[in-house]
């Protein structure tokens, strides 16, 4: 029997991983049924944001690399639309699989869509319900233009039954006939799995940063509606200092370059202030496994990353969210996850109940058994095989 042909799309740093969690799926058990062609838009293109990944994490490296690099939203989802357009007519895969919400998952989604090759997005139906976000956009734009949607979640899976696609759809599937499936996050597949290899490979690093088990709070700033507004950003680290002064608590912060350079340019007092601070320990952006060991074994983790607050949870660990609101509502629903935007008085809050409360918090299996990747795998064979 012919192989199934499917275009495996990445572009950012989270992409790269939920995407290997797939390619190991193939790789192991369906070798024989399905032909994987990985393609790279190059939306991230610094070496420490996204090539690290194919080696530290011994990732195939991708087939096509479309280099098309930063830039304004419409610039940067043209220039991949157009690029990807020719790939997909050249490769004819018999579907294209995307995930999240990036301008790459937008691009790669009506590319396909616009030439009649079916779409599987990968984590649909997350909503964070302000569509001033461009991810939500892009999210939701994904969704509309895929024929099979993963929804990771319970969650998820209600929110796209609210926006009127239906379950109780039947074969053929198609854009106008799509199907709706659960089954898990294939994150928590990867976090399983990497887990192990960052304990054996980066004892070194946790070493080095002078702090050991649950002696520090992991930080992680990088949206650019908080980096790209002043009084936002300040009003964020000067709150990090605060507690971290008020506590004697170590905050590691792994800061992304847009964060530093906003910093420095912005608020250059506060950044002269971080960067001689006894207790904020500023370090570059760090690798998969580095963040997976650091989240594994911080007290608290601070945080704007969608990706990385679901982690939180994986590895039992209680988070502030320093946005507005949240596409993984069920964390807050659940107490371990608190929205306290850029405010202060709310940051300290959240600070006050988790620290308080960390004992009795509890991480229920929301993101299913950890084998999300073969469930998705079986549903593409069962919708696309012909």
């Amino acid at each position: 029997m012919k192989k199934l042909k499917i275009l495996n799309i990445v572009g950012a740093r989270p992409q790269i991983i939920k995407a290997s969690a797939i390619s190991r799926a193939i790789a192991g058990e369906f070798s024989g049924e399905i032909e994987e062609v990985v393609v790279h838009t190059g939306q991230h293109y610094d070496r420490e944001l996204s090539e690290v990944f194919f080696d530290e994490l011994e990732i195939r490296r991708p087939d096509h690399n479309l280099q098309v690099g930063s830039g304004r939203h419409g610039r940067q989802t043209g220039m991949i639309m157009e690029r990807i357009e020719d790939v997909i007519l050249d490769e004819k895969p018999d579907c294209v699989v995307i995930y999240g919400d990036t301008n790459s998952t937008l691009a790669a989604a009506l590319a396909a869509s616009k030439q009649h090759y079916p779409v599987v997005h990968i984590e649909a139906g997350m909503r964070s319900f302000n569509k001033t976000m461009p991810e939500e956009l892009n999210r939701i734009m994904a969704d509309h233009a895929s024929t099979l949607l993963i929804a990771p979640t319970n969650a998820a899976f209600k929110n796209l039954m609210a926006e009127g696609f239906r379950p109780e759809n039947v074969a053929p599937y198609s854009i106008n006939n799509p199907r709706v499936f659960l089954t898990g996050d294939i994150m928590y597949d990867n976090s399983l799995f990497y887990a192990d290899l960052a304990e054996r490979k980066k004892q070194d690093f946790l070493a080095g940063t002078g702090v050991g088990d649950k002696e520090f709070v992991l930080v992680t700033i990088h949206r650019d509606s908080n980096t790209d507004d002043p009084e936002r950003l300040s009003a964020i680290f000067s709150t990090i200092r605060d507690l971290s002064e008020a506590n004697s608590m170590p905050m590691i912060m792994p800061l992304h370059p847009r964060t530093m350079i906003a910093l420095r340019n912005r608020v250059p007092e506060l950044y002269a202030a971080i960067s001689d601070h006894p207790y904020l320990k500023v370090v570059p952006p760090v690798s998969f496994l580095e963040m997976i060991l650091l989240e594994k074994r911080a007290r608290l983790i601070i945080t704007d990353s969608g990706g990385v607050q679901k982690e939180s949870h994986f590895f039992s660990r209680p988070c502030i969210v320093l946005r507005k609101e949240t596409e993984w509502v069920e964390l807050v629903r659940n107490g371990t996850v608190k929205l306290a935007d850029a405010d202060p008085v709310r940051i300290k809050e959240a600070w006050d109940y988790l620290r308080a409360n960390e004992g009795n918090l509890q991480y229920p299996a929301f993101y299913g058994d950890g084998k999300a990747a073969i469930t998705i795998l079986k549903e593409i064979l069962a919708v696309f095989r012909s």
